[in-house]
């Protein structure tokens, strides 16, 4: 097959894609009166059409019953958060116990470390991954320091080796049992924000728990990117935030995981507030903190009902589909043709003008392709913008390409290298 008839191919697998009509269900920016290819849902999800109809409900409850809807209407808003946990559980592979929506992202993982980061003189150590999102970062130092230890000691970040962009799990587990005894926390981002590999989730909680350390997951580039079992994987916590691949706006809400295991276990320290309090027994008002049962028992404050019906709107569109595996199926598909298609734009070239830093194995990456341009990689992210392809750009040299499975098309990927080959043509 050669670049030029890769349009038909495209166009077929098009026709034959079970999901080709979800992309109808997304709201796409323009430019110059034409929509972009948006390959930037690893950072930015697109709004569903069904976004304005659910937050307009909510805003109409507000209007007609004011102070009342906590308790009136079709969806009170005092429980609205349990119709969210049974759209989020599946997504995530967790009893709906388990999980809640709440906050933002660092917040909840902050929550998190509180309960999970109990730190002691002799272990008191968090191994995560080097070059960790920032937020990571900052919060894991933060909380290290808060306990009086000196991140220099206390953080262990595992580097891919010289030369290399991505981890390999062997090198991630040997860094856990070689520090087993100081280990107190295991905190892995599900997926590397920047070079787009996932993880072995399960992989690592296993040889966390072998050196007796407790295991979390920051998931905000995996959660409704890749199927997750957090309960089966025996994850101790996780979080994550819903405005990426799931697609509930701008700052949207997070949410957390909590294992079962963990409910009755009374030693934990947490962060009260009312909200958290048991429900059947929250308006008598009483003093000393008694937690809801499961997830729910970790929130501080009350219901965001606007963010949280933009994240069920897209919530209700992940049920349409069934949830992660026919997303899955499909994204592996989707984004094995972007690296063929990246591969012919080089083959045409003569030479590797982009050079792919994301595993090649698809059991190893989720939707998100990160590529590094030879030269010119800004001029070359700017054309793409200016023409109408919106991918996302990675300081020192990243062009990060998102064909997402729930809106993003075969077509989609072909036009993007048609321009890739373009614009290296040009400079």
């Amino acid at each position: 097959m050669t670049f030029e008839n890769n349009l038909a191919f495209a166009q077929s697998m098009d026709q034959q894609d079970p999901l080709r009509d979800m992309r109808n269900e997304y709201l796409f920016p323009q430019q110059n009166g034409k929509p972009f290819i948006y390959l930037c849902g690893n950072s930015l999800g697109l709004q569903p059409k069904v976004a304005k109809e659910v937050l307009g409900k909510q805003l109409d409850n507000w209007q007609n019953l004011a102070v009342e809807g906590w308790f009136e209407g079709n969806e009170p808003w005092m429980f609205y958060h349990k119709e969210l946990k049974r759209l989020m559980a599946p997504i995530v592979g967790a009893a709906e116990d388990e999980v809640c929506p709440m906050n933002t992202l660092t917040v909840n993982l902050h929550l998190l470390m509180v309960s999970f980061y109990r730190p002691t003189k002799a272990r008191f150590k968090i191994i995560m991954e080097a070059g960790a999102f920032p937020s990571d970062q900052y919060a894991i130092e933060s909380q290290v320091r808060f306990h009086g230890f000196d991140p220099k000691d206390a953080i262990i970040e595992v580097a891919p080796k010289e030369g290399e962009y991505t981890l390999k799990t062997a090198d991630i587990i040997a860094a856990i049992e070689a520090n087993g005894d100081e280990i107190a926390l295991v905190l892995f981002g599900g997926i590397n924000y920047f070079t787009g590999q996932l993880f072995d989730m399960e992989a690592i909680t296993k040889a966390g728990h072998a050196v007796g350390a407790k295991v979390g997951f920051d998931l905000a580039h995996a959660a409704g990117n890749v199927p997750l079992q957090l309960h089966n994987w025996d994850v101790d916590f996780a979080c994550w935030c819903s405005y990426k691949y799931q697609n509930a706006g701008p700052g949207g809400i997070s949410g957390i995981f909590v294992h079962e295991k963990h409910f009755s276990d009374q030693s934990l320290h947490r962060f009260a507030g009312w909200w958290g309090y048991q429900e059947k027994n929250r308006f008598l008002m009483e003093k000393g903190f008694v937690p809801e049962v499961g997830a729910d028992g970790w929130q501080v404050s009350c219901t965001q009902v606007m963010p949280m019906a933009l994240y069920h709107a897209s919530l209700q569109l992940f049920e349409k589909v069934g949830f992660m595996q026919p997303l899955r199926e499909k994204s592996k598909v989707l984004s094995a043709y972007l690296f063929y298609i990246i591969g012919e734009v080089n083959h045409a070239l003569g030479c590797e003008q982009f050079k792919i830093i994301t595993p090649q194995n698809a059991d190893e990456r989720g939707a998100q392709v990160s590529i590094i341009a030879k030269s010119d990689g800004k001029k070359i992210f700017d054309h793409l913008v200016k023409n109408n392809v919106l991918g996302d750009w990675r300081e020192p040299n990243v062009i990060r390409l998102s064909a997402v499975p729930m809106y993003n098309s075969f077509e989609d990927v072909f036009k993007t290298g048609e321009l890739l080959l373009a614009v290296s043509k040009s400079i």
